[in-house]
């Protein structure tokens, strides 16, 4: 947050599983849509929050599968974990809260009382649960008392303020009214929160996604940075608290479970600012950009002909997320190799400019190019593609700019090359 200089124009924030990443994209064209737009559009200006179920470990295990940009803001755990920035500093404040109230032993032995309830091992197990039920009958197997008590124990979705079990369909809502009973006569202060059909979190009263984004609005406007639109995207019914938050947009992403939309027909039926997209995932939640007139919504990877495109926008992040993606598609072919392309390449930067390596070594812009000239068709057939990531700027002269920015390529999302470039001239 303190790299912005007053308040955010947008904030973003986005659960992660089936809303900002489809798991049904093998070649994430949806986020890869999303990367671009928020590189080119949004980064300078804005805030990035994710806002998922996974634990610490499991959301940077999903950072390392999919090609995700780097947040401002991460909420984990279902809204019980909060951390800032790439170091993922933790917000001690948050913790000491939720800790009011909360006996987490207590909850392990009510819970198990319920043979129903298996504890979740890992938010892997999670996901194949869930894809099972939805592409196969498969049964899913309950293990042994002893077995449970095991994964309990050494589960990674199992954290200090959740506590998270499988439960299917069928049985849930007599066993959710029968655990509430149990944990009220327990004097616990908690809630029960139930997700795609499955997954049954028990969560400290005051915590779950939509409380923690409010304790983070609370934050905002002590220091005197409210942002000016704030966006909400989610898909399942432990998303739905972030509907409630006072003065959001919202969007239900196309591919929403029904409990999502259910409870939406009866708590924000006639709330004009809360959509249901007809796209799924991450490109529900730039057609709700759109929606809502709150920014720029059409993703430069979405513009096919540059020469013939006329964006009002005079920024040198955008010119070299529009860079990237032509260079990705030279050197797959999906371009005319000609003059004409290679014109466009060049006349986004100073032709005297000069990309900086990490390492400190030098290269003139010029050299890159014939280069580049040289890469043209490279990668045709591969599944190929560049993402930007953490794009910032800054003005060193009347028309020079410093534009720093994570470079991340890939062929087939098999390997992920990491580099940093510092083009140290940039011309508009």
């Amino acid at each position: 947050m303190d790299r912005l200089n007053g308040p955010p124009r947008l904030m973003i924030v986005s659960d992660l599983d089936f809303t900002m990443v489809d798991h049904e994209d093998p070649e994430n064209l949806s986020l890869l849509r999303f990367n671009a737009l928020w590189e080119a559009y949004y980064r300078h200006d804005s805030l990035l929050v994710y806002s998922t179920g996974r634990s610490p470990t499991i959301y940077k295990q999903l950072r390392n599968e999919k090609p995700l940009l780097t947040p401002d803001i991460t909420i984990m755990s279902v809204g019980t974990e909060i951390a800032y920035g790439e170091p993922m500093v933790p917000d001690y404040d948050w913790e000491q809260h939720l800790n009011l109230n909360w006996d987490r032993d207590i909850i392990t032995q009510e819970t198990a009382k319920f043979p129903q309830l298996i504890p979740q091992a890992c938010f892997f197990t999670l996901h194949l649960f869930i894809f099972a039920r939805k592409n196969a009958n498969l049964a899913f197997v309950s293990s042994s008392a002893e077995d449970r008590a095991q994964t309990r124990i050494s589960g990674t979705e199992q954290r200090p303020h959740k506590v998270s079990f499988f439960l299917e369909k069928p049985n849930s809502l007599e066993v959710i009214k029968a655990l509430s009973e149990s944990l009220e006569k327990a004097k616990l202060d908690v809630k029960i929160i139930y997700s795609h059909g499955t997954a049954l979190d028990v969560l400290p009263k005051g915590a779950d996604k939509g409380q923690a984004l409010a304790y983070l609005q609370r934050k905002f406007k002590a220091n005197g940075r409210v942002p000016l639109s704030s966006l909400v995207c989610g898909d399942s019914g432990n998303d739905a608290e972030l509907f409630t938050v006072p003065d959001v947009y919202g969007v239900m992403v196309g591919n929403a479970q029904e409990e999502l939309l259910q409870w939406c027909a009866e708590n924000a039926r006639n709330n004009p600012n809360i959509i249901h997209s007809t796209e799924r995932c991450a490109s529900g939640i730039i057609q709700a950009i759109g929606k809502f007139s709150i920014g720029p919504n059409v993703s430069p990877r979405d513009i096919k002909d540059w020469g013939k495109c006329r964006v009002n926008v005079l920024s040198p992040g955008y010119e070299v997320v529009k860079f990237y993606l032509l260079y990705e598609r030279w050197r797959c072919a999906e371009v005319e190799k000609s003059d004409q392309i290679l014109q466009n390449l060049k006349s986004s930067f100073y032709p005297l400019g000069t990309f900086v390596h990490p390492s400190g070594i030098e290269q003139p812009m010029s050299k890159c190019k014939d280069m580049m000239e040289r890469l043209y068709g490279d990668k045709q057939g591969k599944q190929y593609c560049i993402w930007l990531d953490r794009v910032s700027t800054s003005q060193i002269g009347s028309d020079a700019w410093l534009v720093k920015f994570d470079k991340w390529e890939s062929t087939g999302m098999i390997c992920l090359i990491f580099t940093v470039y510092n083009p140290t001239s940039f011309s508009l």
